[in-house]
């Protein structure tokens, strides 16, 4: 395994604000072949464990168009929505970042086992916790706030009430990322989170292209606004 250990300022080339201090992990271990900085733009594609089978069909082609746009694609490796994007990222010949609720040592779930040693080897594996770190079930959501930090944009293509997916995209507001959700959620009557995210800033994505309208270039670093 070539891990490293680095800052989140170094992964993404500038100091971090005020707002993205707060939830911010001091320390992150990584591996793979990935360039550091991380290269722009990168767009995180998230969801439930549990998709239908439009909700995999939906991450795949995301995946792909992003890929398809110059885009790295972001993903917490756990199985469902986020499994299918790493893997449609990859098959599309594109980078993929995977965010870890485990030490690079570990693997879960266990039938992606194969996939995390693709990612740390030819992409890139992205943990706060040090090798042989007892897992806990608190870490995925610690994990959610730190992929906030390092995606540019952030999709979410299918979650339930009570899905740990939320803790990320509420994450990704508060940090004045753009969050979108696919279209489809909304048809959903039993879903109440939609509607309060779009009240904080959300956006219910139509087509894929209105991503890459908020979507920094492949040269830029930017600053969030102090409160």
């Amino acid at each position: 395994m070539n891990l490293i250990e680095v800052t989140p300022e170094r992964l993404l080339s500038r100091e971090l604000n005020q707002i993205e201090t707060k939830n911010s992990p001091k320390l992150l271990y990584v591996s793979g072949s990935m360039k550091i900085p991380l290269p722009q733009p990168r767009c995180a594609i998230v969801g439930t464990r549990e998709p239908s089978d439009e909700g995999q069909k939906y991450a795949r082609h995301l995946a792909e168009f992003l890929v398809k746009n110059s885009v790295t694609v972001i993903s917490g490796l756990a199985k469902g929505i986020d499994t299918e994007a790493h893997k449609g990222a990859i098959e599309s010949g594109g980078q993929t970042i995977a965010v870890l609720g485990t030490p690079l040592d570990k693997f879960y779930p266990i039938q992606n086992k194969e996939l995390q040693k693709e990612i740390m080897q030819k992409h890139l594996a992205v943990s706060q916790y040090k090798l042989g770190q007892v897992v806990h079930p608190g870490n995925f959501i610690l994990r959610n706030r730190t992929m906030a930090l390092l995606c540019d944009a952030s999709i979410v293509i299918e979650a339930e009430e009570t899905s740990g997916t939320l803790s990320h995209a509420w994450e990704v507001l508060r940090l004045g990322r753009p969050l979108f959700i696919l279209g489809s959620v909304f048809e959903r009557n039993d879903l109440k989170w939609p509607e309060k995210m779009i009240k904080y800033g959300a956006i219910k994505l139509n087509e894929f292209s209105e991503i890459l309208e908020w979507l920094p270039s492949s040269d830029s670093n930017y600053e969030l606004p102090e409160l």
